[in-house]
């Protein structure tokens, strides 16, 4: 697949938006995100995941890096770019941390839950549907956006056009993802049909050389796709699921999550959540929805 990267030209373009109060710098904020201003002298009592990442001093986030407009990786530059990046700086930024202090990790989607219960990322930031199940395992803030599952075809497909029309045809998602998790039990997809990766650029790939007729997945992460190869591919349908995007965290830290939501409610009222949103995922022609904070 030639890559475009929309994200990558969105940071070329310059990412000019004015960040929150006033901008920092090192002397008299803590540092700047670029977009955000760095709290100082942050306290979140009663979080063992923020006493561990002031001990030692970074964060460490959790991210998906093959997702145009939401979290992407530019192979030239290895920076990290998207919505929920910028979702994740402005955590961190009310955290008290400023850019050169976050370390981004991938995280595969069957592997998110493990790595917020075994520590290896203090929080996770990337296209992470809230449900029941997970819940069990893990702690969420949010949700932060609100998508639904649709599909991404060829242009030149006419005989895909909603999940009503996939039976007998080749459907490709992420192993360990919702939209998997959907497709079978809806009885969408004959379980030999449906072909696991475990990233959405893999799919994607597929999808281009012919070998599966569609992507189902949420509809932010299949527009960035779409907006790369709009001469190749199209999103079809209306989207049949919900998915409310949530921040993960450690399932018992309920002071961590209860700071992330503040700082989203703030984002949502005074607009710096609509600022992000325009300047990345909004620029895929994407929908803007952020629902409200469930604070359970």
């Amino acid at each position: 697949m030639r890559v475009r990267t929309l994200a990558a030209l969105l940071l070329a373009g310059g990412l000019a938006l004015t960040a929150c109060g006033k901008e920092g710098t090192p002397g008299d904020t803590g540092g700047s995100t670029g977009l955000f201003t760095v709290e100082k002298d942050v306290k979140v009592e009663g979080s063992p995941t923020f006493d561990k990442v002031k001990a030692r001093g970074n964060l460490i986030i959790g991210v998906k890096e093959d997702q145009p407009g939401l979290g992407y990786k530019d192979p030239t530059t290895n920076k990290y770019s998207g919505f929920d990046i910028e979702i994740a700086k402005l955590m961190a930024a009310k955290l008290g941390f400023a850019e050169d202090k976050i370390q981004f990790k991938t995280i595969q989607s069957a592997a998110r839950e493990q790595a917020i219960i075994n520590g290896d990322i203090d929080y996770y930031v990337g296209t992470y549907t809230i449900n029941a199940g997970r819940k069990e395992k893990v702690g969420f803030a949010g949700p932060y956006f609100q998508a639904g599952q649709d599909l991404l075809v060829k242009k030149d497909n006419s005989d895909i056009t909603g999940p009503d029309t996939l039976k007998g045809k080749k459907v490709c998602s992420a192993t360990g993802s919702t939209p998997v998790k959907n497709l079978k039990e809806k009885g969408l997809v004959e379980p030999e049909n449906i072909v696991e990766f475990q990233s959405y650029s893999q799919c994607v790939q597929k999808l281009l050389d012919g070998e599966v007729v569609a992507v189902s997945t949420d509809d932010a992460i299949l527009k960035g796709y779409a907006s790369q190869e709009p001469e190749k591919l199209k999103v079809v349908g209306k989207t049949f699921s919900n998915e409310p995007y949530g921040i993960g965290v450690a399932k018992d830290d309920k002071a961590l999550r209860t700071k992330f939501n503040d700082v989203l409610q703030a984002a949502f009222d005074d607009g710096t959540w609509q600022k992000i949103y325009d300047a990345t995922l909004g620029k895929s022609g994407a929908k803007a929805q952020h629902p409200a904070v469930d604070r359970y």
